[in-house]
């Protein structure tokens, strides 16, 4: 496992901005906030060194309004993928405002989703505010479980529950 990441950002999943998409019209008409966490490219079997977008943390907590969306400071994790930020103008409006700009210092990339949140209502831009480009990537997302622990082994452990024994036993 490497401790630091590759610089060079690749893209977004696709997948992952379906996400946002879906995420900042389901949220309308208040503004959506995440950040944005990547994946280095060799992990998702690209041959280019890099990092792909994979993931938005929600962080709890979040509070929105049609005008603005905001965070607890100390909710933010200190993630080694963090690599930005997104939010949506359910105004349409796809530049970053003024505030915008005084939360784009974390990260290399953040995302502006404007509505009506199709596929051609989005900019990607730097910390100073300039506009970049941020290809969408076709990649196939790793299944990452977060127990690891299968159907079959609840099963077999409320079978073994009955002789007394078990992995769960503990919770008796």
């Amino acid at each position: 496992m490497r401790l630091f990441r590759s610089g060079e950002l690749l893209g977004i999943a696709r997948e992952t901005m379906e996400f946002i998409l879906e995420a900042s019209e389901a949220t309308h008409p208040n503004e959506y906030m995440g950040f944005l966490r990547a994946d280095d490219a060799s992990k998702l079997d690209i041959d280019r060194e890099g990092q792909v977008i994979t993931d938005v943390l929600v962080i709890p907590g979040t509070e929105s309004t049609p005008m603005s969306a905001s965070v607890r400071s100390h909710m933010k994790p200190n993630d080694m993928r963090s690599v930005g930020s997104v939010h949506s103008h359910p105004n349409g409006a796809l530049r970053p405002s003024t505030a915008d700009l005084a939360t784009f210092g974390q990260g290399t990339v953040h995302i502006i989703v404007g509505a009506p949140y199709g596929w051609g209502d989005w900019k990607a831009f730097d910390a100073d505010g300039d506009q970049q480009t941020l290809q969408v990537v076709d990649v196939e997302l790793p299944d990452e479980r977060f127990f690891d622990f299968t159907q079959e082994d609840i099963d077999r452990e409320l079978v073994e529950e009955d002789d007394g024994g078990g992995f769960f036993s503990w919770l008796r």
